[in-house]
């Protein structure tokens, strides 16, 4: 679970400061940078997963998950002289132990369950020839720093590598026989080059970091704010995607290869194991958005197969073209929170698209339904009030309450489950303003013109139908 960030000189956000929760909502005005907090993960998962260990961040292309086009582009107010630097921090499911051994040939043991890393990038020189260069890279752990930083000579004097600590004792071990006074770059963003390895005796345990760091990118899942529009028939090759894809193109594929596997979940702790496509079948009608859902092969052998939907039990099933458009909207959601790995973050950009609202604050039960059982954390850029004041009253009952999942649900929600941010650009300068979410779930905080001013709208619709009212009396 990432705990908090800490960003500089990235797109609007001269500094950003998030903390997370299970579920993290950031709201705003459209153009109000809410979209760059996610693009930012973004951008670090498509660098871990770049095949070329030579690109420092991955600006991605059309077809990444983030398409950034270049450091220029993205650095705060398109100077190049800046640097784009972060601290990010997450929380591993269990303590973590790492074995190591001192210059001294004593055994260290460094362990916790928070993980924190640093790394600043910038443009190698000045000129169009210039590259991004991570200029440092820290990992923080167990009150230890370890720490490869750019010589303040340049890069071409190499990098130089720090272990720092606060009460305990570690020393490198330069190797024998094996000379060796420049290192290079960090790889990537996140990893240590292998001249460290080569220069100093006892660094392999920094490896561990690196894993760590990996594994959290590989639990980032990420679901786009425009999802693909519904077919008549879905071709199934019988393979199983990693997720719904950023427009929900693979959620049909996903939900076939659950079933396929006869991958089963729960609605709540304890309660039976239902089959994947019940559990997605439920969600639809406690959204009020359907009765009946189920994937259907058209022939035997044929792997074409359509979504058989009815609307309520009295009408004859049809297609999920036929149906309400916001229903092929959700449903990429819906199945990815019930695909990815228990303990996975997912990044969703509204997932409220085309629904009503109702429908919409009903959505925020199921974030934290979903949220809570599977362990996952749920980061959401939305435009819903209703989403928004469905999250602050669940906080205030400190329960979730969903029809067929019995009188409550299991866990209880607290202010510590829910953070709430409100975005804003102003003079090319963004702002995120944390809402302070209080136990009774009410907002500390409350931005101007946070979706407008509900109470002057309803004044002057009042004024309006009286003057309107005497002007026909007198008339």
């Amino acid at each position: 679970m990432i705990t908090r960030l800490r960003l500089t000189n990235f797109k609007a956000w001269r500094e950003l400061k998030v903390r997370f929760a299970t579920v993290t909502g950031v709201f705003g005005a459209n153009s109000g940078g809410k979209s760059s907090l996610i693009q930012f993960l973004l951008l670090l998962k498509q660098t871990r997963d770049a095949t070329d260990r030579r690109i420092v961040l991955d600006f991605g292309g059309p077809e990444s998950l983030a398409n950034l086009g270049s450091f220029p582009e993205v650095v705060h107010g398109h100077d190049a002289t800046r640097r784009i630097s972060w601290e990010l921090a997450w929380r591993l499911p269990k303590e973590r132990q790492i074995a190591a051994q001192s210059g001294d040939g004593r055994p260290v043991t460094f362990s916790g369950q928070e993980i924190e890393t640093h790394c600043a990038v910038g443009l190698s020189g000045p000129g169009r020839s210039s590259t991004p260069i991570a200029q440092s890279l820290t990992y923080r752990f167990d009150d230890y720093q370890f720490t490869l930083e750019q010589s303040e000579n340049g890069p071409k004097r190499g990098y130089g590598l720090d272990i720092s600590h606060e009460n305990k004792g570690f020393t490198l071990k330069r190797q024998q026989g094996r000379p060796f006074d420049r290192i290079p770059a960090p790889v990537k963003t996140h990893s240590f080059p292998p001249q460290v390895k080569w220069a100093y005796q006892n660094t392999d345990f920094l490896s561990d970091f690196e894993f760590e760091y990996e594994g959290l990118m590989d639990r980032i899942f990420y679901l786009g704010p425009l999802r693909k529009y519904p077919q008549r028939q879905y071709y199934w090759s019988g393979a199983s995607p990693g997720d719904v894809g950023a427009r929900g193109e693979r959620a049909i594929d996903a939900i076939l290869a659950a079933t396929a596997q006869g991958e089963k979940r729960q609605l709540k702790y304890r309660a039976r194991h239902r089959p994947f496509q019940e559990i997605i079948a439920h969600w639809l009608r406690q959204l009020g958005l359907i009765d009946q859902f189920a994937m259907v092969e058209i022939g035997t052998g044929s792997n074409l197969y359509q979504t058989r939907v009815t609307t309520n039990s009295s009408r004859a099933p049809t297609t999920l073209t036929d149906v309400g458009f916001g229903v092929s909207q959700v449903l990429p959601v819906l199945v990815l929170l019930y695909y990815v790995p228990e303990d996975s973050i997912v990044l969703l950009e509204q997932p409220e698209i085309h629904l009503h609202p109702a429908v919409q604050s009903r959505l925020a039960d199921f974030l934290l339904c979903v949220a809570k059982q599977r362990r996952l954390q749920i980061v959401v850029e939305s435009h819903s009030q209703h989403l928004l004041q469905r999250l602050q009253r669940r906080v205030a009952e400190q329960q979730v309450h969903v029809p067929g999942m019995g009188s409550t649900f299991p866990f209880k929600i607290s202010s510590d489950d829910v953070r709430l941010y409100f975005s804003a650009v102003s003079g090319g300068v963004g702002k995120l303003q944390d809402l302070g979410l209080n136990i009774w779930g009410e907002i500390e905080n409350w931005p101007d013109g946070f979706f407008g001013d509900e109470m002057e709208e309803i004044a002057a619709i009042s004024s309006a139908t009286l003057r309107r009212k005497l002007a026909g009396s007198s008339g």
